[in-house]
């Protein structure tokens, strides 16, 4: 893709997530009670009402609007019923030049109930059939669906290596400013976010066993009146990495396959490519975004691949907290 193809991608996906997003807020605002009943079940995740708009919303989006000159294959979930999703329709995925990659809402729980922002995530990646991986990814975007209460909604894009590009929309308008967001340059998590995922039961004490040895080793726990870290339990990928993009978390760990593995658990929900499908905005933004072991982030554009992850706000950071948190998976873990 030259330059301006890039940004001209770009530019789609926004307007793509645009679109879901002003659709999802204008149901809500009819039909705000069915949004938490099950449409379906299926191996990524539980999918609701809620789900099935945005859906609907991106397949007419993309049958209207895709370039049809750009073949593309479009995964999500929601969309695993075995038949691949192409436009222009009916195009075979052999004869594709894109793979488009979508989560409609990350975070569908917190706004099912009103308690904090979800997000719309996606990213496109040159077509390399079942070898194409989150490695290949060369254009993402990432949109927040706010609650009822919030006038602002925020849209992060970016294309790789020519950094990021921010606004934030004021949806009670239908202005757009630009957003500068700086991730935070601190050099240690003391007095900062910094968080494990631990969303649910499975897996939650070992979680905390790793998280509280890791903490004891780089700062020594119980010898001060003040907690030394904080943290934030936002049930969403693409939420997290945006806090650590705008600079307020330092550090976020989702070891939940490495866990699960290790206490035999095979159902409970992790991390998959679409939650993470945006890593490239925070690290163009500067962040490090990898494998906790180390390495970078390879799993198939699928929707059911687990994808384990770790983000730190800077170089400095990764280098301080890598070496124990290495250490210690391997040690607990056995990895």
């Amino acid at each position: 893709m030259t330059i301006r193809d890039q940004h001209r991608a770009r530019r789609l996906l926004c307007q793509l997530q645009d679109h879901i997003r002003d659709t999802i807020i204008a149901a809500r605002a009819k039909h705000a009670k069915s949004f938490a009943r099950v449409a379906a079940v299926t191996a990524a995740d539980t999918i609701y009402h809620v789900d099935r708009l945005s859906e609907h919303a991106i397949l007419d989006w993309f049958e209207a609007h895709w370039p049809r000159a750009w073949p593309v294959e479009v995964v999500m979930e929601g969309l695993e019923d075995g038949k691949a999703v192409t436009f222009p329709k009916g195009t075979p995925v052999a004869r594709t030049i894109f793979k488009c990659i979508l989560d409609p809402i990350d975070g569908t729980r917190n706004l099912m109930y009103d308690k904090r922002s979800a997000w719309i995530l996606g990213a496109l990646a040159p077509q390399r059939g079942a070898r194409t991986h989150l490695g290949d990814i060369t254009v993402a975007a990432m949109t927040e669906i706010p609650t009822t209460k919030q006038w602002r909604a925020d849209q992060l894009s970016a294309i790789r290596g020519q950094g990021i590009m921010a606004e934030a929309v004021n949806l009670l308008e239908g202005t757009r400013r630009k957003l500068k967001l700086t991730p935070s340059c601190e050099r240690n998590c003391l007095g900062g976010f910094a968080s494990f995922s631990r969303f649910f039961p499975e897996g939650k004490a070992l979680t905390s066993q790793i998280e509280e040895k890791m903490w004891d080793e780089l700062y020594g726990l119980g010898q001060q009146a003040s907690p030394l870290v904080f943290e934030d339990q936002y049930i969403t990928t693409g939420g997290q990495l945006y806090e650590i993009i705008a600079g307020r978390d330092r550090f976020i760990a989702d070891i939940r396959p490495l866990v699960f593995r290790k206490i035999g658990c095979t159902q409970p929900l992790t991390c998959h490519p679409y939650d993470i499908c945006t890593a490239l905005i925070a690290q163009e933004a500067g962040c490090i975004i990898e494998a906790p072991l180390g390495g970078s982030l390879r799993q198939p554009l699928d929707t059911t691949s687990a994808v384990g992850w770790v983000g730190f706000a800077n170089l400095a950071l990764a280098r301080h907290i890598r070496p124990v948190l290495r250490r210690i998976l391997k040690e607990i873990l056995g990895v």
